[in-house]
């Protein structure tokens, strides 16, 4: 089950107490202050870790704390300070304080750390207080609550060009047949319920990722169809693939309207690189064909790509527009 999102707790640990406690030696009957300092609390601290994708573990537990640092001891002895509690998340995931909704952290590289809440310091012991005019004080400090923090985390997945369509637009079949990804395809709308990441191996040691999103329509933005919620997806990429399925009866309005979408739900997004490309070309006439190349759409002033995933025609071409962009 592919989970992109998830509220959480985090909780610091508590630094231990400082002890109050007094030499007890032999032929020493006055002994002075030998509390020691109690340990540190654990920080919590998140890592990106790429052998995850996606943040299920987190839908069944919601509250995570470190180790609290022990009490301070007699003889001077210091209590131990807590373990920090280390938290692996998927390679984009995105922490954001979950009241303010302001981002604490984007772990957007494997191995990338960083501590959400620090834990409290530890008090210290009697012995720390002795003076001269108080050489055995009887008090001691406790140790300092660790931080606390509701937060949420929100899965971004990392890839160099996003798919764009509406449902039935040929994404998931265009995805399947360039890269080694096997989403669920099927001739019915929303066949994608889920975001599928593919891997385009281009040439020697020439590759790029892709991702399918489930398809938009017409008042995404608004709440309607599965697209909009997975355009988070497709934020961080570097241009948008604009797939038009040849059937479609007015290609311009059909553009028009993904436009739309995406400027609703960002302007950034929508700001991205862009290619458009024809789909299921296969269907139609050679004749038919040269006519789809002279389309104009509007602040578009690239080549309109066709291409057939079932008879692979078009395809090199489309590859070869994606890696020259994606080089640019």
């Amino acid at each position: 089950m592919f989970i992109d999102y998830c509220e959480i707790t985090v909780t610091a640990g508590d630094g231990g107490s400082g002890a109050v406690a007094f030499r007890r030696e032999k032929y020493v009957p006055k002994g002075g202050p030998a509390g020691g300092n109690g340990g540190n609390g654990g920080n919590v601290v998140f890592t990106a870790d790429d052998n995850l994708l996606t943040l299920l573990d987190f839908r069944y537990k919601r509250e995570y704390k470190a180790e609290s640092g022990d009490k301070g001891a007699n003889s001077l002895k210091d209590g131990k300070s807590g373990a920090d509690l280390l938290i692996k998340v998927p390679v984009g995931t995105v922490i954001r304080n979950l009241e303010t909704k302001e981002i604490i952290c984007d772990l957007d590289k494997a191995g990338k750390k960083f501590t959400v809440v620090r834990g409290g310091k530890g008090g210290k012991g009697n012995s720390n207080f002795a003076t001269p005019t108080n050489q055995a004080p009887r008090y001691a400090q406790p140790g300092i609550p660790g931080e606390s923090v509701d937060i949420y985390l929100e899965l971004k997945l990392l890839a160099d060009v996003g798919l764009v369509g509406f449902p039935n637009a040929g994404k998931s079949t265009l995805i399947s047949v360039i890269s080694a990804a096997k989403p669920k395809i099927a001739d019915y709308p929303f066949t994608t319920l889920e975001p599928n990441l593919g891997i385009v191996k281009y040439a020697d040691e020439k590759s790029f990722v892709v991702a399918d999103i489930p398809g938009i329509i017409e008042g995404a933005h608004e709440g309607k169809g599965l697209g909009i919620k997975f355009l988070k997806h497709i934020e961080r990429t570097k241009i948008l693939l604009i797939l038009i399925d040849v059937m479609e009866k007015d290609y311009k309005k059909t553009y028009k309207t993904l436009i739309n979408e995406l400027e609703s739900y960002s302007p950034v997004l929508a700001a991205k690189k862009k290619i458009v490309a024809i789909s299921k070309t296969d269907l139609i006439e050679a004749s038919e064909l040269k006519k789809i190349t002279k389309i104009k759409f509007s602040k578009y002033d690239g080549k309109v790509i066709p291409f057939s995933s079932a008879s692979q025609q078009g395809i090199k071409e489309l590859l070869d527009i994606l890696w020259e962009n994606l080089k640019n």
